[in-house]
């Protein structure tokens, strides 16, 4: 580690001190001091010169501390040290098994992923966890269980309508043992199939099981466009029936109409935590989104012309949407819908019902989806506004390999465009959304902080050089300033490379 110098024996590190005035840790096992560092704690406060001493994986002091014998001590070379980052929204578990560095998590400071997002999740949750117990990964994950999933298992292809009485209790029965697996809570992704088809009664029912010991709610709302403020009542409604912490995804303002709109759904939203709804955000640094076609169409008929038209108006441009995935021709993936177009000699909404079509008919062949799209839909202002709000944390949506540049970049991208260049906030902000706010927000209460006591999933990073290297031409390429990665107190990553250490856990409710 080129940058940084690492002494094993206090006299190296303590010239000419008396060996007798050399404290002595009560540790059995003595760890490591980082010195000359910036701290930043994650509570939100100014960030302090200090060092900090780790030991079994944990923070044991942080101040002016002098070196013990035996301890190795890490010069930390000026640069600033925070706690690791925790990803509210991470779809960081489809690759685990081929990438269990998980690097361009790790990459960007992320020492802990919440799977189980969008309504889908591991099933059962129990499996998923004996696996990652049985072969670590570099970063500790915790999950919530999926209303999708429940609704799958128990209702089958039997899914475009309300759910029966006796098949909400039995939704309910199992995810009362998911629960006691582990999981944070009950997430729902109500855009998406089959829990689009659900009444908001049933997604209450469900919300309940959870709220009845302690668990949480996450949502993919119903609607990020269209029916958006019906959507954020919804969810509001859920946290007041409920009485448990409810957050709403990936927040954002999708929709032409909707633009500049952010402070009035922040207002809506602050009413609702005065009146003791205890609601919360999660947002992503990017104008564009990733998802599926049919996710702009809610009736899901892509033969009907003018709603694809009214799509492409006001919620999806055709210029800013290409596609990422299409099985039934690999060769437009990459392309824009009005290249696409351009291809098969019709106009932009002509084009989109053409690949809807080809999409139907490869899922219906092979019972597989077909295509994934990366669309332009959000403002600049409206992202700020929603990212500044004191309930919003920080999250990437991404996949470990995913073809938005969110999966790589999200974190350092905060760091050094949000805080360093348009100083949409503080940095000591900025890290407090990344962890201590984003800890609350989950529940969790032994990390996000740098603290004694404190598990030691840490960061050292450089915030004047910190930033996003992702793109959507190159979105795996990974990010720098990041410069080490600490989790449970090993090192994970360094020199912009991972270790061998495999030291993740898994975070159960």
């Amino acid at each position: 580690m080129n940058r940084f110098i690492i002494s094993v024996s206090l006299a190296a590190f303590l010239i000419g001190c008396a060996q007798e005035e050399t404290p002595v840790c009560t540790n059995d096992a003595p760890g490591y001091l980082l010195t000359n560092i910036e701290v930043i704690d994650g509570t939100g406060s100014p960030a302090t010169s200090a060092s900090v001493r780790v030991s079994d994986g944990k923070i044991g002091e942080l101040g002016s501390l002098e070196a013990c014998a035996n301890e190795t001590v890490i010069d930390g070379d000026g640069l600033t040290l925070a706690p690791g980052f925790i990803d509210t929204h991470s779809h960081g578990d489809g690759e685990i098994d081929e990438m269990p560095d998980a690097l361009t998590a790790i990459s960007q400071g992320i020492t802990t992923m919440i799977v189980g997002q969008d309504g889908g999740s591991n099933y059962p949750l129990a499996n998923f966890f004996a696996k990652m117990e049985a072969a670590p990964s570099t970063a500790n994950y915790a999950s919530y269980i999926g209303h999708n999933t429940l609704r799958e298992e128990v209702m089958g292809e039997d899914f475009k309508r309300v759910a029966t009485d006796d098949e909400v209790a039995a939704m309910s029965a199992m995810l009362a043992s998911e629960l006691e697996s582990g999981a944070l809570g009950f997430a729902t992704g109500l855009e998406y199939e089959p829990g689009i088809y659900s009444e908001t009664t049933e997604v209450i029912t469900l919300a309940k099981v959870a709220a009845a010991v302690g668990g949480r709610y996450i949502s993919h709302i119903r609607s990020e466009d269209r029916w958006f403020e019906d959507s954020i009542d919804e969810i509001i409604l859920i946290g007041r029936e409920t009485g448990m912490p409810v957050q709403i995804s990936h927040i954002k303002l999708a929709m032409t109409p909707l633009w500049g709109k952010a402070p009035e759904i922040l207002a809506k939203l602050d009413a609702a935590r005065a009146d003791g709804v205890q609601i919360t955000a999660d947002i992503y640094p990017y104008e564009f989104w990733q998802s599926t076609m049919m996710v702009l169409l809610p009736e899901r008929d892509y033969t009907d012309r003018a709603a694809v038209e009214e799509v492409l108006e006001t919620i999806a441009p055709a210029a800013g949407m290409w596609m990422t995935r299409f099985e039934p021709n690999p060769e437009f993936v990459g392309k824009s819908l009005v290249e696409i177009a351009g291809v098969l000699e019709t106009d932009p909404a002509g084009a989109f019902m053409a690949l809807a079509e080809m999409a139907d008919e490869w899922r219906k062949a092979t019972g597989e989806s077909a295509e994934m799209i990366i669309a332009t839909s959000m403002r600049a202002d409206d992202i700020d506004d929603l990212m500044a709000w004191s309930g919003t944390n920080i999250c990437s949506d991404g996949g470990l390999i995913d073809l938005h540049p969110r999966g790589a970049g999200s974190f350092p991208r905060v760091l050094g465009r949000y805080v360093r260049e348009n100083q949409i906030m503080s940095l000591e902000t900025a890290i407090h959304k990344m962890t201590g706010l984003t800890a609350a927000h989950m529940g969790f209460d032994d990390r996000g902080l740098i603290q004694p006591g404190m598990v030691a999933d840490m960061v050292l990073f450089d915030p004047d050089t910190v930033i996003d290297n992702a793109t959507p031409e190159d979105p795996s390429a990974l990010s720098t300033g990041i410069e080490m990665v600490w989790v449970s107190g090993e090192l994970v990553y360094a020199d912009g490379a991972t270790t061998d250490a495999r030291p993740g856990k898994i975070i159960r409710r």
